[in-house]
């Protein structure tokens, strides 16, 4: 059964004070029904991305909240945690419903409110996604990815402004997206010059703490952008169980087999929406995928314009990535495929890359102990 996309909205990402975790999912679901004209009692599921309602909201069976919001049609609701890439997990669940020929069409939801909750409660509850002795030592996760930068730079030479370019790149797409959490260009000064989080990490080298929601239908039914693929794989929870700190096998493996069954290769990809939770996972991220070679992102990722934003493929994150668009942890795999389900129809509006034909979403969970890759085509 091939699997299609029919339509995607978006909340905007940010700190939405005035809106609660039910009216950021009906937000979504009445915006995804009014504009693909599709009656609700012909959605046979929905599957709904969230890591931390439970831990936060002390609302766990979010499944029901959102049959009650679509008024209570009893369809399957599933939802699924799998830490940051809670989104992008129910899209490869939601995949396998309709290739398993259990439904014509489903609503795929990403959701998360996290602006509401004191800071250290939000850093304590995005901590349970590291290993159990990794959160004993004290570490975070700007802490984890920090010893991977430490590592990085080390081995290949590189420096802190190397990562720097990473956010500049990130901003400067951002500001040309209106459902951005942070729509301003930054430069380089600005990123070497924000205080440090965990060395060498900054301020500016860092995704925000954002709610928001997104939400995609999927469907049997022959449409303009098609998914030729959805794999997920895992690597260690730990980082001392790695090989290699600058190497995260989940992405190379879930990649390679996305690759394998889409029929297509990384020079076809136009456009990419990638999980730069951190600068450094950029550069390793495109590494591990095979757009560059191991140790070359320091440099590749100069070649990106201001002029010519364009110019290099495939374009990189050009909602903002979670570093300038927001990281509502479960809301963010949908966005990601969200953003490439809009290249892919010419409808991204002042960031839209010329004639993308073929676009590849990468969703991580924790430190890279999960990921799932998706390829999709026009």
């Amino acid at each position: 059964m091939r699997v299609y996309i029919k339509d995607y909205y978006s909340t905007k990402f940010g700190e939405l004070w005035e809106k609660s975790l039910g009216d950021l999912i009906s937000e979504v679901i009445s915006g995804l029904l009014s504009s693909s004209g599709i009656d609700k009692k012909r959605i046979d599921a929905v599957f709904v991305g969230n890591m931390l309602s439970g831990m936060l909201d002390e609302n766990l069976l979010l499944s029901a909240k959102v049959n009650d919001i679509l008024g209570n049609l009893g369809i399957p609701v599933v939802r699924s945690e799998a830490a940051c890439a809670s989104g992008g997990v129910a899209f490869y669940n939601a995949c396998q419903y309709l290739r398993a020929g259990e439904g014509e069409n489903v609503i795929v939801l990403g959701v998360e409110k996290m602006s509401d909750f004191c800071m250290e409660d939000v850093v304590s509850a995005l901590a349970s996604a590291l290993a159990g002795e990794e959160q004993q030592a004290g570490l975070t996760f700007p802490g984890a990815y920090a010893l991977m930068a430490q590592y990085y730079l080390s081995k290949y030479g590189y420096t802190e402004e190397d990562l720097a370019y990473v956010a500049v790149k990130n901003h400067f797409f951002a500001d040309l997206n209106d459902k951005a959490h942070f729509r301003q260009k930054i430069s380089l000064d600005d990123v070497l010059k924000s205080p440090y989080v965990a060395d060498p990490l900054k301020v500016l080298d860092c995704s925000p703490i954002s709610d928001g929601a997104a939400g995609l239908i999927l469907s049997a039914e022959r449409s303009d952008v098609e998914v030729l693929s959805c794999c997920v794989s895992t690597d260690t929870h730990t980082l001392s169980g790695r090989q290699s700190l600058d190497a995260i096998k989940s992405v190379q493996r879930s990649s390679e087999k996305a690759f394998a069954r889409a029929g297509v290769q990384q020079e076809d990809v136009d456009i990419v929406e990638l999980h730069d939770c951190f600068s450094i996972a950029e550069i390793i991220i495109m590494e591990d995928i095979g757009f560059w070679r191991k140790g070359e992102g320091g440099q590749r990722i100069k070649e990106f314009s201001l002029e010519n934003p364009f110019k290099v493929r495939p374009v990189v994150n050009t909602s903002g990535g979670l570093k300038a668009a927001g990281h509502p942890v479960g809301a963010t795999g949908v966005k990601q495929i969200g953003e490439v389900f809009l290249q892919l129809k010419g409808a991204a509006g002042a960031r839209q890359v010329p004639e993308a034909k073929v676009g590849l979403a990468q969703n991580t969970a924790g430190s890279g102990g999960l990921s799932v890759v998706s390829i999709l085509s026009r």
